[in-house]
């Protein structure tokens, strides 16, 4: 096993130069090309003053120059931190602030959020909007498209071109294995996301054990489907990278077209398929997969939520020949935690699919409100120990200590559990069950939100005299829907459509509330707070 990530493409790229590592459309980039790009970038942001540990963001689509960005930070020795380029300023602007990069690489259709971050930017140091601070005040800019560009209020220091000027001989490296890898900036409940840190031996740990579970050889064609910014890409990249196969990047117009997914499949050949239970469901509804369908698929993952059985029944029955395997973990416990090879296709509709036993090296734990073990077949909450666990939350002890705890019974401070906040039982199989969140947090999409989050979004924009923000399963392609309940302000017109677009100021679609409802004044409980339980059943009868 490599020692760091960045070393995965350097082994291939000596062994397999010429051979295709990640297709993008017409875009083919070699190993060896893939090497020396990234070891050229290495050396520019050395050069540039970056430092062993610092971050350097980068906010671009997913592309084979994203790749060569990621790995190239790494081999600086610096943290990479992903910035969703379809979330508004304002919530980008939280996560630069948070993690004070070095450096933002940018590439693709960015320059206005670039230019609105930078004005945000340029405000927080009381420097006139306007002026050039690209190198002068908070982050400087690099640009990994062909050209320099410049916004209004930024100016980028080198672009792609420039790299040309770097060798792209192989580098020393100060970085441990310990060493934080990346940061992934998760729903914080408190309205400011939480960047959970990640370390290279937590992700080579996991790829090692997928590798060789799944058997993931230099043939093998795997999809990317997830954006930068979501854990699950993690293993996407770098179980590539690790086996020497083939990436083949899903282009993101493609999600709301499930005929055309399907034809990506087929048409990429491809012998692996990774994704959110949402986009297999999407795909079931729509039916567009054909008996015997994508006769190069080898294996189809999935996880992030529950996929319903009716969905996975309708993909098992016209893929008889491919492995089907749910994979669960959180973001703090890097991409997947526990797995579970389903072995026929289920009998009926209401079988329910548990999340199976531990990958190697991790553990799960089923625990009562006293952290004692709860019998077999009762429910309690789930915890999860061992080699994924992340080091904790960015510069947030108080967030770490809440849900990172020691092990009850144990001398060693350094073993640790986390607290998923998820429920959970052990069945009498000896698998572990997942039984829905404890607490306010949803998944929707794949997606990990606080409903708290967009709660502190909607209250900030005072226009509300009450809000409560709710969420309902479906079962569908959402998994969950976000719903609003709201008081207006008194001689205030609010609408929902009017509500939406202000907080999609500050929000990414994926938060926004799917269905509304008014109230001349929001229902309590006998203490007096808002009674959510009676918010949702009203949602469930009527709600638009």
């Amino acid at each position: 096993m490599s020692s760091l990530l960045q070393q995965l493409v350097t082994g291939q790229a000596e062994q397999r130069p010429d051979q295709v590592a990640i297709v993008h459309q017409k875009e083919r980039m070699t190993y060896g090309e893939l090497e020396e790009t990234s070891n050229r970038l290495a050396r520019l942001l050395k050069q540039a003053g970056c430092q062993k540990g610092d971050r350097v963001c980068f906010l671009m689509p997913k592309t084979p120059a994203a790749i060569a960005t990621i790995l190239g930070i790494l081999k600086a020795d610096c943290v990479y931190v992903p910035l969703d380029p379809s979330s508004p300023a304002a919530r980008v602007e939280k996560i630069v602030e948070a993690c004070t990069p070095r450096f933002i690489l940018g590439n693709g259709s960015v320059t206005p959020l670039l230019d609105e971050l930078m004005a945000e930017e340029s405000r927080r140091n009381g420097t006139q909007i306007g002026s050039r601070i690209g190198s002068r005040i908070g982050p400087r800019i690099g640009w990994m498209g062909a050209e320099k560009v410049e916004g209004a209020n930024f100016k980028a220091e080198f672009a792609r071109e420039d790299l040309n000027g770097f060798s792209a001989a192989p580098l020393d490296y100060l970085s441990a294995t310990t060493d934080a890898a990346h940061i992934l900036f998760t729903s914080g409940s408190t309205g400011v996301p939480k960047g959970v840190v990640i370390t290279h031996t937590n992700v080579l740990h996991y790829v090692d054990w997928a590798v060789k579970y799944f058997g993931t050889v230099p043939e093998d064609k795997v999809s990317f489907h997830p954006p930068l910014h979501f854990d699950l890409s993690t293993y996407d990249i770098y179980g590539t990278l690790s086996a020497g196969a083939q990436l083949h990047i899903v282009p993101t117009e493609l999600n709301l077209a499930p005929q055309k997914l399907a034809g990506f499949i087929r048409e990429s050949e491809l012998t692996q398929w990774f994704s959110v239970p949402s986009v297999l469901n999407f795909m079931a509804k729509a039916d567009v997969v054909k008996p015997n369908d994508f006769p190069t698929l080898k294996r189809l993952m999935w996880c992030g939520e529950v996929f319903p059985t009716p969905p996975l029944i309708y993909w098992m029955q016209r893929l008889p020949s491919v492995q089907f395997t749910n994979l669960y973990g959180p973001t703090e416990a890097t991409i997947a935690s526990s797995y579970y090879t389903v072995p026929a296709c289920p009998p009926d509709e209401t079988t329910q699919i548990p999340i199976g036993l531990p990958c190697a090296g991790e553990e799960l734990i089923v625990l009562d409100e006293h952290l004692k073990p709860v019998p077999t077949g009762e429910i309690g909450d789930l915890y999860i120990a061992g080699v994924g666990l992340s080091p904790g939350y960015w510069l947030d002890p108080e967030k770490t200590a809440a849900v990172f705890l020691p092990r009850p019974g144990s001398a060693d401070p350094n073993d640790r559990i986390y607290k998923t906040g998820d429920l959970a039982k052990m069945g009498e199989d000896g698998l572990v069950y997942y039984l829905g969140r404890a607490d306010s947090q949803i998944k929707s999409r794949g997606y990990r939100i606080e409903l708290g989050e967009i709660e502190t979004a909607l209250n900030a924009l005072a226009l509300t005299e009450e809000c409560a923000i709710v969420a309902i399963e479906t079962g569908g392609f959402e998994g969950a829907t976000i719903c609003c309940a709201y008081v207006p302000l008194p001689d205030v017109e609010i609408t929902p459509a009017r509500l939406r677009t202000e907080m999609s100021k500050a929000l990414p679609n994926y938060m926004l509330p799917a269905r509304w409802m008014r109230f001349d004044r929001l229902p309590k409980n006998a203490n007096g707070k808002i009674d959510r339980r009676k918010l949702k059943e009203d949602f469930q009868q009527n709600g638009t």
